[in-house]
């Protein structure tokens, strides 16, 4: 608990069988977490066998494989179901250090902010900490594209590392993203649409072979999906068109 709310963490897991518990150890030992919701998103390893091992943990997993989308709606889903006011997403695949979701959990739970974000250029560790150039100068890239058009002033759009309110959750139209990894812009999007501020701190991560990442040619499909969302919300701020995604 934080202040009398409940901290839930959420996996989106896929193959995770090398780093979950590694993973879980560092998320319980922050000792705020009262609960973790692992989604094995039909992994072909023993992810969902780990995963029912791990004390104070709901496992569920998708009989197919629906995608990292598909996956992160099941996450939400269940967390809101086990009663969760502070809800955190971190990936199984330890990318990303769980030693900042006190920090996290705390900017949520005193009401400051609905939701912040882990992002790995605040602090200049993305090169550092192993971030393929390529990978750098598109991800710089898409946020200048993402802020221009948002009018926010992120430093990234994605990073996997993110903390939500209970309400801010529930506000948002998620089943209409997409079930793939546009989701998580097309998520940020719906946040800034509807008038909230994100908030950032700074996240070190790291580069190795068991960590997750998606290949060349479905970044590039994620890069056009992150063009095509912010261009949708201007056009839609702007009464041009209508979209599912961004309800008046």
């Amino acid at each position: 608990m934080f202040n009398g709310k409940k901290v839930v963490v959420i996996m989106p897991a896929y193959n995770a069988a090398q780093t979950l518990r590694q993973t879980y150890d560092d998320v319980m030992a922050q000792e705020i977490v009262d609960q973790v919701i692992v989604v094995d998103d039909a992994s072909q390893d023993e992810t969902t066998a780990i995963a029912k091992t791990l004390p104070k943990t709901v496992v569920h997993t998708h009989p197919e494989n629906q995608g990292y989308g598909a996956n992160q709606k099941t996450c939400y889903k269940l967390a809101l179901d086990q009663d969760a006011d502070i809800i955190i997403m971190v990936h199984p695949d330890y990318q990303y250090t769980p030693k900042l979701i006190p920090a996290m959990a705390s900017l949520i739970g005193n009401d400051l902010y609905p939701c912040v974000l882990g992002s790995r250029i605040l602090g200049g560790y993305a090169l550092a900490g192993g971030m393929p150039l390529w990978r750098y100068v598109s991800n710089r890239f898409l946020t200048f594209v993402g802020n221009l058009l948002t009018g926010a002033k992120l430093s990234e759009y994605h990073t996997g590392y993110r903390a939500f309110s209970r309400r801010l959750i529930e506000q948002l139209p998620l089943e209409a993203n997409s079930d793939d990894f546009v989701f998580d812009n097309q998520m940020l999007a719906q946040i800034l649409w509807h008038g909230h501020t994100i908030a950032e701190v700074s996240c070190p991560t790291k580069y190795f072979a068991d960590a997750s990442s998606i290949n060349f040619w479905r970044s590039v499909k994620y890069g056009f999906g992150c063009l095509w969302t912010a261009l949708l919300f201007r056009l839609a701020k702007m009464n041009l068109a209508k979209s599912k995604l961004f309800r008046k």
